[in-house]
């Protein structure tokens, strides 16, 4: 027994140990970068698996496409990162092999496609070995720390964004927890004040910068009462003394996934902020609310890096049945556009958002269905890029509105 507590102490002790660390590294952290300044800025596009590669090259084609002029006189390129494949992954046992990090660390910002991280089914039948998820380790070793996530319905009154903090919470030690003895298990959830403190403030600084009247925060606090204590009277002090403007209000994560679905509260919501577990659980439910998970972008923001992915996994079913060129690209698309606003191309990412508006709500003449009922990924980012050249693009847009 003296032998099994022992071990848990030096395992804890090592976990507290880096993540106070951590916090040194974020009180000297940067400040945000000017992507204006550089030459030329920096896309990195990582391809990742199952249906990954194929509707990643869908919006690679349309970002190249949009952003022709610039690539041509030297203001933006385009780099692959080689190596973020699962099998590489597992060959090396790495969550993000060296070589591809210091690819991925080389850009400025980054559109990737699904990758996959290994399940407690693929662990137990050998298929492939333990290894923590590629995104939660891009986003500490990049320090991704906001994920933000727009959602909308017009028919619904819903106009959302959601502001998941990504760094830490209950999936930045994922991997990390202890299996104490045969009947004992441990995992960890962990939140710092500067953590919390920074994802609040883009929360609240994002509805004063856009006119919005909102934040509602998302916790457990009456029952995890530490970590999600701490979140819940930071926010209330910060909305108290810097943002009285703005309404406040606080949710439990499970009350809050009830009223999103609830017709007389969905138009009432305008910003949420959210810890790591309860930010993807109700970020999923929202794009579901909105079509399905294949219809959301999703943008990991930091200071000096940001990553744009699917929100969606790499549908294993789609590749084992032969069916990848049917696989939506919408999702990854939506992100690019996320892309080109972040970076400042406005316009472009307007023209684009207008575009798959009137290719997949109004228009829908061509219609992607995930089988052959419907046309290929390719087929539909072809219409999306005829969609976008049309010169009456905008008012046709603003017609349906």
């Amino acid at each position: 027994m003296e032998n099994v507590v022992r071990n848990a102490k030096e395992h804890f002790e090592k976990l507290v140990t880096e993540q106070l660390a951590r916090i040194e590294r974020m009180k000297k952290a940067e400040d945000w970068v000017d992507y204006s300044t550089l030459k030329p800025l920096i896309i990195g596009v990582a391809p990742g698996d199952g249906i990954g590669p194929e509707i990643t090259k869908h919006a690679d084609t349309i970002l190249k496409f949009l952003l022709e002029d610039e690539v041509q006189k030297g203001k933006i390129e385009f780099r692959d990162i080689e190596g973020l494949t699962i099998e590489n992954r597992a060959k090396l046992m790495k969550a993000i092999p060296d070589e591809s990090l210091e690819q991925l660390k080389k850009c400025h910002v980054i559109l990737k496609g699904p990758t996959h991280t290994p399940s407690s089914a693929d662990l137990a039948s050998g298929k492939w070995p333990n290894l923590e998820s590629a995104n939660v380790s891009m986003r500490r070793e990049l320090d991704l720390f906001a994920n933000v996530r727009p959602v909308k319905v017009p028919e619904q009154g819903i106009d959302w964004i959601f502001f998941r903090e990504n760094t830490e919470g209950a999936y930045v030690l994922g991997s990390r927890g202890i299996r104490v003895t045969d009947d004992l298990a441990f995992d960890f959830c962990v939140h710092t004040k500067q953590g919390t403190d920074r994802i609040l403030r883009l929360a609240f600084d994002y509805a004063k910068k856009t006119g919005l009247n909102r934040v509602s925060l998302v916790t457990k606090a009456n029952v995890v009462k530490t970590t999600d204590g701490m979140y819940l009277n930071m926010a209330k002090e910060i909305a108290k003394n810097e943002y009285p403007e703005i309404k406040f209000d606080d949710w439990y994560i499970d009350i809050m996934a009830a009223k999103l679905i609830d017709p007389a509260r969905q138009s009432e919501f305008k910003v949420f902020v959210a810890p790591n577990l309860y930010g993807d659980i109700i970020t999923d439910e929202a794009a579901q609310i909105q079509g399905s998970v294949g219809t959301a972008g999703s943008a990991n923001i930091g200071k000096r890096y940001a990553m744009f992915e699917a929100i969606h996994g790499t549908a294993p079913r789609m590749v084992e049945t032969g069916r990848i060129q049917y696989a939506d690209p919408t999702s990854i698309i939506k992100a690019s556009a996320m892309l080109l606003n972040h970076i400042g191309f406005v316009d472009k990412a307007k023209k684009l958002e207008m575009a798959l508006d009137v290719c997949a709500i109004y228009e829908k003449k061509l219609v992607i269905t995930g089988r052959d009922t419907g046309v290929t990924g390719e087929e539909y980012a072809k219409y999306i890029m005829e969609t976008i050249k049309d010169p009456n693009l905008e008012a046709k847009w603003k017609s349906y509105q």
